[in-house]
Formats: structure tokens, sequence, C-alpha cells
């Protein structure tokens, strides 16, 4: 994708790697639209970066999906990169009593609310760009949030498949596959003894400017490549 003067939507883009790649898609001189369930990060977000464009929108819920794509379509129908970033993991047990509810609304966020935000913008003729953020555990499961495992690894498929059926309307899919970084995904401190966003960015960065439709980084680049063998041994030891 050229890397400057597009309009650019981020779901989830108030924090973590979605403001993240705001920052740097400010940088390379974009117009940058986010959108987010929550008023006050979108606030903190704007207080940061001034230019942005912000948008109050829960992905989970169907009927502001097609505001969000209305609202689009009539203020900003120039819109030319969709990023699917918006996402959540659900550190749970099986035997949880919530634990039904909080994988239908970790389902919702991760598969339903992409795919039909991707459906819909598909409308755009100014769209030229989709990228769906994943994540290193597509390719191999963590036991303490399994179904965020399974969401990503669904949404990896459903990306590779998406890339070959836009081919010939020239819409290129981009795959976004972060490990474990330091943001607040799954609860806050967590995640900390991770690497930062920052470092993240400038990786996948290199990676655009190098024409890569797969973009990866540290522990996500050794299991988007590792064998059968490599993959179980790697299971076995996280989840020990």
């Amino acid at each position: 994708m050229k890397l400057s003067n597009n309009k650019i939507l981020i779901t989830g883009g108030a924090t973590g790697i979605g403001l993240g790649l705001c920052q740097r898609f400010i940088e390379e001189n974009n117009t940058v639209i986010i959108c987010g369930r929550r008023e006050s990060a979108l606030a903190a977000a704007k207080q940061a970066f001034p230019s942005i464009i912000t948008k109050v929108c829960d992905v989970t819920i169907e009927a502001e999906r097609i505001a969000l794509f209305e609202w689009i379509n009539s203020e900003h129908p120039d819109l030319s990169v969709l990023v699917n970033n918006a996402g959540i993991q659900q550190w749970m047990s099986v035997e949880d009593p919530a634990f039904y509810s909080k994988a239908v609304l970790e389902m919702n966020t991760n598969m339903q609310a992409p795919i039909h935000l991707t459906s819909l913008f598909l409308e755009l003729k100014s769209l030229n760009t989709i990228m769906n953020v994943t994540s290193g555990l597509a390719f191999i499961q963590l036991a303490k949030v399994p179904v965020y495992c399974a969401t990503k690894a669904f949404f990896h498929s459903f990306t590779k498949s998406l890339r070959q059926q836009l081919l010939p309307k020239n819409i290129e899919v981009i795959e976004i596959i972060p490990p474990a970084l330091n943001t607040d995904l799954g609860g806050i401190g967590l995640h900390d003894e991770h690497p930062p966003v920052s470092a993240f960015i400038e990786a996948i960065f290199e990676q655009l400017k190098a024409g890569k439709n797969e973009l990866t980084f540290g522990f996500s680049e050794v299991m988007s490549k590792a064998t059968p063998e490599q993959i179980q041994a790697t299971f076995e030891r996280m989840n020990s």
C-alpha cells in the first residue's frame, strides 16, 4: 500500500496498537479517523493528536456498525483504508459460570464485527486497502485465553481468503500479526514485560515499505514460520 495521502479508519483506535497505528499514519501524512466505544479514550487520543477525527461506536452492536458506515459514506466518502483493529481478550476457564456470555462477546468483537464492517465498507468505491489485526496466537494456543486464540485463528483464515477474493478488485488485504505487547489487552498489567507498541509499529512499517502483506514481529514471526513439531513444543512450554 502507499503509506501517505490516505484517509484511514481504525477501529479501536484510541488505545494500544490502534493508537500506535494512528500516530504513525499521521506521521506519514495521512488523515486518520478512529472509532471506539469509550468517549473518554477518544478524547484523550484527540488531545494527544489534534488532527485525528473521532467517532463513538461500539462495534459489537450491529446497528452502530451500520451507522458508522453510513456516517463515513456521507461525511468521508473518500476513505481508502479500513483497519479492523478492535478486539478483546478474555482470560477465563470453561468452568467459569459466565464463560458462555464472555465467549459470545469475544466472538462478536473479534469475528462478527470485522466481517460485517468489511462487507459494509466494500461498498465504498474509494476503498483500496483492508488491514486486519490478528495475533501470533492465531498459530498457537494459550489455554488461558481459549476463545481469543480461536477467534484470531478464524480471522487469520478469513483474511487469507479475503485477500484472494479481492484480487480482481485490486483491493489489497494486509494482515497485521502482533505478538504479546505491552498493552492493557486482557487486563491492566498482564503484558507489562512484553515489547512496547512503538517497537512493533516501527517493524511493521518497515515491512509495509517493503511491500509485504503479512506483517509479523518477534514471537509472531517465529510462530508464523514454525513447523508442527516446533508449535507443539512451544504449546507445551506455554501451557505447562
